[in-house]
C-alpha cells in the first residue's frame, strides 16, 4: 500500500464509521487484486493505420472498401442516417439501437470519386472516402460537415483489445453539445471529457467531470448545418474538443476538431444531418422512442433522505395541502427499506405502506420508491437468496461472485447484461407494486461500489454475459444502468400492463430514453450548481433523453431563500420537477423557509400545474418526434450565431421561452430573443426579435415569454383543458399542436392541430381536420391583444 492509499483508507474509516470504512478498504484491495490477476498487462503494442484502398464491393446502401490493413463498411439507411464500421464492424449487436438496424437506402450508390477515392451518394447526404481512409460527410449541396481522418489502432502483440484513436475536423464556426450529462455545458468548451459513468464521491458542480451519465453522442452546430455523431462503443474513452477560429475575413480559418480515444471495442459510427428537429427525429428512430410518462409524473415531486416514517410523509402532504402547494408525488429514499436492503420495507417506520399509498393516491399523490442494484450479501435476504439460486450476480475471472460495498454493507450486483437476469429482476418489482408504489427511482447504478481508494465501481476484470457474447466490466460498465432500466421497464410492462411505467435513472447510456428518464444526481447547493442543473437537462435532451431534471435546491447544503426560489422557479419549467435534499441539508418544506419564500414558491408550483397539459403535449411529441421538451434557443434557427452562444435561457417546446435567474442579487436580466414577436407572459408586453432585451426579474418570478401565434394548452380554472392563444402580429398567422391525454394507459390520443389568423379586426382560432377547419374542441382565451 502506498502512502496515498493509506491516507485514503484512514479517511474512509473516519468518514463513514469504522465498520463501513473497513469494508470500503477491503473492497478497494479486492478490486485491485482482481484486476491484477484478471486483466493481463498490455505489454508491447503495434500501431496500425488503414493503408491504401485495394478493393471495393458495392452493396445495399453503400458497400465495403478493403484497405491494405483493414476494411470499412458504409451504409446509408432509409432515414438518411449514415453508418460506418472499421475492421468489418457492423451496426449490430448494439445496446443503443432499438431493435434491428434500419433498412438500407436502395437509392444510395457507391461510385468512384474524382480524387481517387470513393463516395456514397444518397438523397440527403454524401459520404466521401479518400484512398487512405479519411471519411467526409457532406450535405446534399456538397458542403462538408465533418471530416474524419484515417483512424489509428494500437494492438497488443500478445493479443487483447486494441486501443484506437479517431480525429475529426469540423467547421471553424462549429459549436459542440451533448456527450450525455455534463455539468459544464450545455455548450462544450475546449477540453477533454471522459466517457465513463462515474458515481461522484460528493455533490458535484460545473468543474466536475465525468458524472453519472456519459454518452459518446455529439451534436455539432455550424452555419453549414447541424449533425449528430454517435460512436457506438461503450468502452472507457476520452473526447478532446477544440473549437475552431475564423480568420476574420482573411480566409485562414482554423477548423474545429474532436479527438476520440477508446480503450477497446469496435470503431463504428453513426452520423445524421439536417435541421435539429430532423436530426433528433432520426436519432429517435434509430435508438427508440422516448417512454411516455403518466401525467402525474409531470407534476411536482418531493424527496428527502432520512424520512421519519409514515407520519412524516403524512405531515408533508398535509402541509402542502394546508398551504395551497400542489404536490403529485413523494419519493422515499433507501432509508425506508429494512437495513437499506432493496425491495424491502422498514416495518417499524413503515408498517402499513399499502394503506399509506392508497390514502395518498386518494389525495392525488403517488409514492415513488428508490431502487438500487446493490443486493445485501447475507443469507436470509430474500433477494440475495433468490439471485444466488438464479445465478444472477456478476462473477470475477475465477468464477467467484464479485463483492462490493453499498449502503446495506457487503453487496453483490446483478448482471443486467443477461436477458434471464433482467427478467428475474423485473419480476421483483411485484413487491414494490404490492406496497403501493407507482414509480421508481434508480440510484447508484453506474454501478457504484464504495471504495476507500481507486474507482468506486466493480473490478474491470469482472465478467458479464453481454447477451451471450461474454466479456468483462470494461465493456459492460457504461451500459449497466441502461440494462437495469430495461429490466425494470419490461418487468413493469408485464406486471401492470394497463399502466404506463414511470422510472428514471441516475446512470444510463445511449437509448436509455426507451425505458424512462434521468435525473442529475447529487448536484451541489450553490449558484454554480443551479447553472449546472440547466446544463445537464439541456445536454441530455440533445442526446435523446427528453425527460430529466435536477435536485431542486441542491443536495448537500442549506440554500439561501433567494437561491432556493430561483432554483424552484427554474425547476418548474423542467420535465422532472423534484425538490430533494440530503439528511444533513436541513428541512426543505416550503412553509418552513419563511412567508416570502412560501408565497413566491406557491406561484411557481401553481403555474407548473396550470401548464401540465402543455407538458403532456410535449411528452407525446417527444415520443413521436424525438424533440426534447427543453431546447436551446438555436433549435429553430441554428444559423443565428448569437443564439448558439446563449446558455442561460431555453425554449420549452415551440411556445415558451424561459429565462431563469442564475446569479445572486439580480432583479433584471438580459434575454436574447430569437426571430419573431415574443410576449412577456406576466406583463403582456410585446418584443420583436432577433434582439437582446433587458427585462425585470423580481424575486417573485423569472421572465417567461410566449411566441406570438402560439396555441398553449393549459389547465383552466375548472380543471379542464383550455387553449391560451397568443395573438400573432397583424398580418401574420400562427398555430400549434395539442395532445389531450387521459393521464394513464396506452390509448393513442389524436393530435389536435390549430391555426390562428386575423380576419379583419377579429382573431380566428380554428381546429384543422380532414373535413376542413372547425370550431376548437376546448375553451379559448386570447392574450396579447394590446397595442401593436
Amino acid at each position: 500500500m502506498d502512502g496515498r492509499d493509506l491516507v485514503r483508507s484512514m479517511k474512509a474509516v473516519g468518514s463513514v464509521g469504522a465498520a463501513q470504512g473497513l469494508r470500503t478498504v477491503r473492497a478497494a484491495w479486492r478490486r485491485r487484486r482482481a484486476d491484477a490477476t484478471g486483466l493481463p498487462p498490455r505489454g508491447v503494442e503495434r500501431a496500425r493505420v488503414p493503408g491504401v484502398v485495394r478493393e471495393v464491393t458495392p452493396g445495399p446502401g453503400g458497400g465495403i472498401l478493403r484497405f491494405s490493413r483493414t476494411e470499412l463498411r458504409i451504409l446509408v439507411t432509409v432515414n438518411g442516417a449514415v453508418f460506418w464500421g472499421w475492421d468489418g464492424a457492423g451496426p449490430e449487436p448494439s445496446y443503443a439501437l432499438a431493435g434491428r438496424c434500419p433498412d438500407a437506402d436502395p437509392r444510395a450508390v457507391l461510385e468512384p470519386d474524382k480524387e481517387g477515392g470513393w463516395r456514397v451518394v444518397a438523397e440527403r447526404v454524401t459520404v466521401v472516402v479518400s484512398r487512405h481512409g479519411a471519411v467526409e460527410v457532406r450535405t446534399p449541396g456538397g458542403v462538408t460537415l465533418r471530416r474524419d481522418l484515417p483512424p489509428r489502432w494500437w494492438e497488443p502483440v500478445g493479443g487483447g483489445p486494441a486501443r484506437w484513436m479517431q480525429r475529426s475536423e469540423v467547421a471553424a464556426d462549429a459549436r459542440f453539445f451533448g456527450l450525455g450529462g455534463r455539468a459544464s455545458g450545455p455548450r462544450l468548451r475546449d477540453g477533454t471529457y471522459r466517457l465513463w459513468n462515474t458515481g461522484s464521491r460528493r455533490a458535484f458542480g460545473p468543474g466536475d467531470d465525468p458524472l453519472y451519465l456519459t454518452m459518446p453522442v455529439q451534436l455539432v452546430v455550424a452555419d453549414a448545418g447541424t449533425h449528430l455523431v454517435f460512436h457506438d462503443n461503450p468502452w472507457d474513452g476520452r473526447v478532446t474538443l477544440r473549437e475552431g477560429e475564423e480568420g476574420a475575413g482573411s480566409g485562414h480559418d482554423r477548423a474545429g476538431s474532436s479527438e476520440l480515444r477508446m480503450d477497446g471495442g469496435p470503431l463504428r459510427c453513426w452520423v445524421m444531418q439536417g435541421t435539429p428537429g430532423r436530426v433528433l427525429f432520426a436519432w429517435a428512430s434509430l435508438t427508440g422512442a422516448p417512454a411516455l410518462p403518466p401525467a402525474w409524473a409531470l407534476g411536482h415531486h418531493h424527496a428527502r433522505c432520512g424520512s421519519g416514517g409514515e407520519e412524516e410523509v403524512r405531515r408533508l402532504v398535509a402541509g402542502c395541502q394546508e398551504h395551497g402547494l400542489p404536490l403529485d408525488a413523494v419519493h422515499l429514499d433507501l432509508d425506508h427499506c429494512d437495513a437499506h436492503q432493496v425491495f424491502s420495507a422498514d416495518q417499524e417506520r413503515f408498517p402499513k405502506l399499502p394503506e399509506l399509498a392508497d390514502e395518498l393516491r386518494r389525495e392525488g399523490v403517488r409514492l415513488v420508491s428508490v431502487v438500487d442494484p446493490a443486493v445485501r450479501a447475507v443469507p436470509g435476504n430474500a433477494v440475495f437468496d433468490a439471485g444466488t439460486a438464479e445465478d444472477a450476480f456478476v462473477r470475477d475471472a475465477s468464477g467467484e461472485i464479485v463483492q462490493g460495498v453499498s449502503w446495506p454493507g457487503e453487496a453483490v450486483f446483478p448482471d443486467f447484461t443477461h436477458a434471464r437476469v433482467r427478467e428475474w429482476w423485473g419480476g421483483l418489482y411485484a413487491e414494490r407494486l404490492a406496497q403501493g408504489f407507482a414509480g421508481f427511482w434508480h440510484d447508484r447504478n453506474e454501478p457504484t461500489s464504495f471504495s476507500a481508494f481507486g474507482e468506486p465501481t466493480l473490478p474491470r476484470s469482472a465478467r458479464h454475459a453481454l447477451e451471450g457474447r461474454g466479456g468483462d466490466h470494461r465493456e459492460a460498465h457504461n451500459v449497466y444502468g441502461l440494462c437495469m432500466s430495461q429490466a425494470a421497464y419490461e418487468g413493469l410492462r408485464r406486471l401492470a400492463p394497463e399502466e404506463r411505467p414511470f422510472a428514471f435513472s441516475r446512470s444510463g447510456w445511449a437509448g436509455m430514453q426507451r425505458y424512462g428518464g434521468a435525473w442529475s444526481g447529487e448536484v451541489a447547493t450553490g449558484w454554480p450548481g443551479l447553472r449546472a442543473s440547466l446544463a445537464l437537462v439541456m445536454g441530455l435532451g440533445l442526446c435523446g433523453v427528453p425527460y430529466s431534471g435536477p435536485d431542486v435546491g441542491g443536495f448537500d447544503g442549506d440554500p439561501s431563500p433567494e437561491l432556493f426560489l430561483r432554483w424552484l422557479q427554474l425547476g418548474a419549467y423542467l420535465p422532472l420537477f423534484r425538490t430533494r435534499a440530503s439528511p444533513q441539508a436541513g428541512r426543505r418544506e416550503l412553509w418552513e423557509l419563511g412567508p416570502q419564500v412560501l408565497e413566491h414558491a406557491r406561484v411557481a408550483l401553481v403555474e407548473r400545474r396550470r401548464l401540465l397539459p402543455y407538458f403532456m403535449t410535449l411528452a407525446h411529441l417527444a415520443r413521436r418526434t424525438g424533440a426534447p421538451y427543453v431546447r436551446p434557443l438555436w433549435w429553430s434557427a441554428p444559423e443565428e450565431r448569437a443564439l448558439r452562444e446563449c446558455e442561460d435561457a431555453f425554449l420549452l417546446g415551440d411556445c415558451l421561452l424561459v429565462a431563469p435567474v442564475l446569479d445572486p442579487g439580480a432583479d433584471r436580466r438580459a434575454v436574447q430573443l430569437p426571430r419573431g414577436r415574443w410576449y412577456d407572459t406576466v406583463t403582456g408586453q410585446a418584443y420583436d426579435g432577433p434582439a437582446q432585451v433587458l427585462v425585470d426579474a423580481p424575486l417573485e418570478r423569472i421572465p417567461v415569454f410566449a411566441r406570438a401565434g402560439a396555441v398553449l394548452p393549459v389547465r383552466g380554472e375548472d380543471g379542464g383543458l383550455e387553449l391560451e392563444v397568443w395573438a400573432p402580429a397583424r398580418g401574420r398567422t400562427g398555430g400549434g399542436l395539442v395532445v389531450p391525454d387521459a393521464g394513464e394507459g396506452w390509448a393513442e390520443p389524436e393530435i389536435e392541430r390549430y391555426t390562428v389568423r386575423w380576419a379583419g379586426p377579429r382573431l380566428v382560432v380554428e381546429r384543422e381536420s380532414d373535413d376542413g377547419a372547425g370550431e376548437p374542441s376546448h375553451p379559448v382565451r386570447v392574450r396579447g391583444l394590446g397595442p401593436g
